[in-house]
């Protein structure tokens, strides 16, 4: 691949309705130069997920005309979902692929958010690598809260997005706000388990997440117990469309923590809590690398000698990876269009 190449994952916060997420998507695919890789929609969360990739203008003017269609089509004073969320387009990351660095990105993302609100004044938050102000690296900072929260976060000067109106305008009502930033590649993956309790999903993911979970002693005092899996962020809840608990995690690195470590610690965490992992879904692409080395881990642990044989071919790795994690438990998982 040759010249510049960025890929973006905007998140919508509506999912439910098949002809928004048409719209959206068209007006992504009709800018020139961009292939729309892959679209995930979730019936609980009422969240859909398009994956998009091109040259670099061409991915900011498709991410401009998903934001300003999501605008007109998604009313966040009705939307209801069971993943948190602050506006129509939620979340909007761009993610370096070839030939673009991530402060590159970082910089595109910063006029694109000022973009966003000048011409749609829709307010927005730059996170990540794009951040104005340290804290708001972390995702969750910036969406604190939720939707419900930002009249009130616009009212406040230490609150207020980074480009925001200086009061909770009716645009801001109807389209609420948008994270806007840049990242290295992150796998969003849920572990499906074999219960319906959200509660005991949420108890499972504070056991593997960074953050871990907050106790209070005999002496009143809080202690922060960190979990299993550095950089990763989790959370439990029941999917009614399925019928069951996942835990939903995003790996923020996957040279630290890759994809079978995540599997294979949610499933350690899942047994000690007496319950089973049964599949695994994949929001989104996945890093052709991260299921290769997948495959490499399964087949060493499954031989006798310990090491996938030197002379295994990637689509027997590949396989092998989506066969040990039930990639395709609850949807076909498609080898050849899943993966970058």
């Amino acid at each position: 691949m040759t010249g510049q190449t960025v890929e973006c994952v905007p998140n919508f916060s509506e999912g439910r309705d098949r002809e928004k997420i048409r719209k959206i998507a068209d007006s992504i695919a009709c800018i020139p130069g961009i292939t729309v890789r892959d679209i995930s929609s979730g019936e609980a969360a009422n969240r859909t997920v398009i994956t998009f990739t091109g040259n670099p203008e061409a991915v900011c003017e498709a991410a401009f005309n998903a934001v300003r269609t999501a605008a007109g089509l998604i009313d966040m004073r009705l939307h209801k979902g069971t993943h948190p969320r602050i506006g129509a387009t939620d979340v909007l990351p761009l993610i370096p692929v070839c030939g673009i660095s991530l402060e590159e990105c970082a910089m595109l993302a910063r006029r694109l958010a000022e973009r966003i609100f000048t011409e749609l004044g829709i307010p927005c938050y730059c996170y990540e690598a794009s951040a104005f102000i340290p804290e708001r690296k972390r995702l969750e900072v910036c969406r604190k809260g939720e939707y419900e929260s930002l009249a009130e976060k616009i009212a406040d000067p230490e609150l207020r997005p980074d480009f925001s109106p200086a009061s909770f305008t009716e645009t801001a009502a109807k389209a609420g706000a948008t994270v806007v930033g840049a990242r290295n590649f992150l796998i969003a993956v849920n572990f499906n388990l074999d219960t319906e309790s959200a509660g005991l999903a949420s108890e499972i993911a504070k056991d593997v997440r960074e953050s871990g979970r907050t106790v209070t002693g005999a002496d009143g005092r809080k202690t922060r117990i960190p979990g299993t899996l550095r950089g990763c962020k989790a959370i439990g809840w029941y999917i009614d469309e399925y019928g069951i608990a996942q835990v939903s995690m995003n790996i923020t690195d996957s040279d630290a923590v890759p994809l079978h470590r995540a599997f294979t610690e949610v499933c350690r965490a899942a047994e000690r809590r007496g319950a089973k992992v049964t599949g695994t879904e994949i929001i989104g692409l996945l890093p052709r690398k991260c299921l290769l080395d997948a495959g490499r881990y399964f087949l060493s642990s499954a031989g006798p000698a310990g090491a996938a044989p030197a002379d295994t071919d990637d689509w027997t790795l590949l396989e092998t990876a989506v066969k040990a994690m039930n990639l395709d438990e609850l949807r076909p998982f498609d080898i050849r269009s899943r993966l970058i």
